[in-house]
Formats: C-alpha cells, structure tokens, sequence
C-alpha cells in the first residue's frame, strides 16, 4: 500500500537559510521518506538499502535546490529525502558548497554522501540532457524520475553521457519507476543509460524504462574492471536499444520478467566471467538477446522460463557466442534474497502497466496483477486518522463535473461503501463551512478496489487560492493550520478511474 504523505513547513533558523539559499527549494519536512515501496533484488543485501527514510523532507523545483538540500545537512550521512518537481538542467543546476556535500555545475552530484532519496513529486520531475552521477556514495535511492538526452559529446555534455552513472565504491542503490532515454548512438552524442563501473555492488533496476539508445548499461568499464556486480533488473522494459541490456563484465547480475523489444545488435552481454540468472523475460522483435559478444574472455548464464517472441541468432565465432536458438544454461547462479517471478506470457503487460516515471508506482503482485507498492505502515485505504473529530461531518461540499451515479455528499458522509468520482481522469473536490474554520490535516480515503487510483494531487486553501500541500497518492496530509471557509483537493493525474470514499478534515 501507499506510504501516507506528510508535509509540515519548519521554522527552523538552519531551514529558512536553506531555503533562501536556493530559490528553488519549496518546503521542508521532518518525516519519513516520501518514496513509495520498498527496495527489491541486491539492494535488499549487504544491509539494505532505505534512502533517505526517517530524514527531513525537502521539495526541489532546481538542480541548485538539489544540491543546496545536499549541502544543508549536518554531515554527508544525515538522512534527507529530496522531492523534485519540474525541469532539472544545465540553466538551474550549479555547484553548491558545504560540508556535507560535493557538488559540481552540470550534473547531479552524488559524492561522497549516503542515506539520500531523490523522488519526482506532483507533475512529474524530468532531467533534461543533465545526468544523475553516484560516486563513492551509499545507501541512494531514485525513484519516479524521468532522465533524457543526456551526452558525452556535443553540446550540452553531462555525466560522460549517461543518464544515471555509478562509480568508485558505490554500495546499495535502488532506482525505481525511472524513465531513462536517449535520442540515439555514441554517434549522437550519447553513451549508456544505466552504467556501473570501478566496484559498484548491491544495485537494483526495477520497473524503469530504458528506450532509443544505441546502448542500454554496463557493469564494468573493461574486461579488468571486474569488481562490480551483485545486479538485479526485474520489470523493466529495453525499448529499441542497440546493445548492452545490460553488458556484464564479472559479477552477478540477476534479470527476471522484464520486456525486451527491438534490442538490435546484442542484449544481455556476459563476459568476462560474469554469471547472469536469467528467468521469465519476454524477447520480441530482438536479436542476439543472450550470450558472450565481442570478446573472447567467456560469461556464463542460467536460464529458465524466458519467451523468444520472433528473435533471431548469429553464427557462433571466434568473439561471438550466442546462447541461442536454444539458450541452455551453462551455470547455475544462487539468488540469496526472496522474490516472485511472474510468468512470462504476462510480462509484457505487466511491464505496460507498470515500468517508467509517472505510473503511480504501481508494482506487479507476482501473480500477473498490478498493485500499489507494499507499505510497512498503514495506505491509502487505511490512513490513521488524526485525533480529534472529523469536520468533514456535516459540512458541505462541491466540485468538478462528477461521474454518473456519485455524489460530493459521499464525500463527507461517513461511509466507505459510497463514494465520488471526477468525470473524467482528474477533477477536484472541496470541502466547506458557513464559517471560518481551522484545518491542519485532510485524510483521503480511496474506495474498496480503487487503491492507488489516484496519482499527482494538490491541496489548495480555496479562499486565498494558495497550495497547501502537493503529493502522491492518497492517506494522510498534514499542512500548517490554516484557517479557512473552502479546501480543495485536486486530483492532477491518475491510473484508472478515482473515487474518493471519504474526504475527511481535521483541526489537529
């Protein structure tokens, strides 16, 4: 289920200085990571991997507020969870300095930190040809981003041409519901979308997209940089790539029930004596999916369940090896954390339903099923209320053109068996008084079936016009107290059809 949402502005001296340094910093907050979900694959071992969880909250609307929230922190291993909304590149993003923090102009840097959780909030958050560099760096998650066009060569150039690139000592990082993507080749100007090299360990790649690039990611810069590994790429679609889906050197890199579409010259590229589990993927329109290429120094693979969907093989050479047409195995690879393959015939809707930034972080249930990611806390559907009474009870309320058969009644009506529906896909509901009331916390409760309906939302003090809260993803909201006639949620994005059971207000 989905973690409820919190947001609390703070008058802390050490915040508001934060703040003014960096005009692109919107709000702070005490609470627990926003990221949705937990981490899956190798970046559950060596001790896990939490981001930012338990740390102060900070919304980023620059790449400089990116790198102020860094620099701000009492140390370099200070938990801090990074929301970003908007447009990341090269005109917002400079360096910072301070002493919990190693920053640089052009790229997002994550240097010498840890316990660090960037997540894109609201409408979306899209780095634009500015890459996302993890060096000597712990404990990273990146969630719900969309990182594009980003080059080694031409201009403007960032992070050597990869999207997100990982290097020197880097341990435990998740990346989830990513959208990585290029605009072609290292003749375009562009290099990898996901890369590991110079002993990274312990990463995960889970439900991201990786599309239009002449290269997908590697592990391991060359045949001796082979002290990476302990991958794992599970739900993930390779759209029109050319090679290296992934390419690993060394290591074990574990790739279970992502789609490959038009992978066009060679995909999962063991070598080097890598040893790569490979189970219930689906191949389609690809070639050369599987094997050792361009090299002679030999990877290994274990195979199970996977679906070839019209992929075609090459004529095994002196430094080409497929593992096709019939992909036996040729080792066995031991896999130490728990996990549920779906079956392969499905993947490629599950993956649809799923993969990228802006699906409502919405993960598969292991039986071909999507659902919201699991929460160790209460969701969207069970938020714990705030003390005190519900004042929704009795008030009155209105808003957007609503589907057929509901009610803005419902909203407030203290049932969870009726509920309101926008028309369409979005919409916006308000709860209000004949008088001036005081609010500092709204639980929206989703209706039974519809959990994780809803995406990007606002809350909105309707008498100033002015935002309260944004977010994603139905539960608990807490706001400074705010007195007020009118409040408005508004939905700003979904998946499905939105029906809000219960609008519930609290004067806290």
């Amino acid at each position: 289920m989905r973690q409820p949402v919190t947001r609390r502005l703070q008058a802390a001296v050490a915040t508001l200085a934060l703040a003014a340094a960096a005009g692109g910093i919107v709000l702070t907050a005490p609470e627990a990571s926003a990221a949705a979900g937990s981490a899956t694959g190798y970046a559950t071992q060596n001790g896990g991997t939490t981001g930012g969880a338990g740390g102060q909250t900070v919304r980023a609307t620059t790449g400089t507020a990116i790198h102020a929230a860094l620099c701000g922190r009492a140390a370099a291993g200070t938990p801090i969870v990074i929301e970003v909304e908007g447009t990341i590149n090269h005109g917002n993003t400079s360096k910072v300095s301070g002493g919990s923090c190693n920053t640089a102009d052009g790229v997002i840097e994550l240097k010498q930190i840890s316990n660090v959780t960037i997540v894109g909030v609201g409408g979306g958050a899209v780095f634009d040809q500015i890459g996302i560099h993890i060096r000597e760096s712990s404990n990273v998650i990146i969630q719900n981003v969309t990182v594009r066009n980003v080059k080694k060569s031409g201009s403007p150039t960032s992070n050597g041409g990869d999207a997100i690139g990982m290097e020197s000592g880097v341990r435990n990082v998740w990346v989830d519901h990513t959208t990585l993507e290029a605009s072609g080749g290292e003749s375009e100007g562009y290099d990898g979308l996901f890369d590991m090299k110079a002993d990274t360990r312990y990463v995960t790649l889970s439900y991201s997209i990786l599309r239009n690039s002449g290269r997908g990611g590697l592990v391991g810069s060359s045949e001796s940089d082979v002290s990476n590994g302990f991958v794992t790429y599970h739900h993930n679609l390779y759209e029109n790539i050319d090679s290296r889906a992934p390419l690993l050197r060394g290591g074990i890199g574990h790739m279970f029930n992502n789609h490959y579409v038009r992978i066009n010259s060679s995909g999962i590229n063991s070598r080097a004596g890598a040893r790569a589990k490979v189970e219930n993927n689906y191949f389609e329109d690809s070639k050369d999916v599987l094997g050792t290429f361009y090299t002679d120094a030999a990877g290994y693979w274990q195979t199970a369940g996977n679906t070839l969907d019209n992929v075609t093989w090459s004529s095994p050479g002196e430094d080409n090896n497929p593992a096709g047409p019939h992909m036996k195995s040729t080792t066995t690879v031991s896999i130490p954390y728990a996990y549920t393959a779906d079956a392969a015939g499905c993947v490629p809707d599950v993956v649809s339903r799923t993969a990228g930034a802006g699906k409502g972080l919405k993960v598969s249930d292991g039986n071909c099923a999507t659902q919201p990611p699991t929460e160790p806390t209460p969701g969207p559907t069970d938020p714990t209320p705030p003390g005190g009474t519900n004042l929704s009870i009795g008030a009155g309320s209105d808003g957007s053109s609503k589907a057929s058969g509901t009610s803005f009644g419902h909203l407030r009506d203290g049932d969870l068996n009726t509920y309101w529906s926008p028309a369409g896909s979005t919409g916006h509901a308000s709860i209000k008084w004949d008088s001036a009331t005081a609010v500092s916390s709204v639980v929206i409760r989703e209706a039974a079936g519809s959990a994780g309906s809803i995406g990007a939302w606002r809350l909105l003090d309707a008498d100033a016009g002015t935002v309260l809260a944004s977010g994603d993803g139905a539960g608990t909201i807490s706001f400074p107290r705010t007195t007020l006639r009118k409040i408005t949620f508004e939905i700003v994005s979904s998946n499905g059809t939105p029906k809000i059971a219960e609008y519930e207000t609290y004067a806290g």
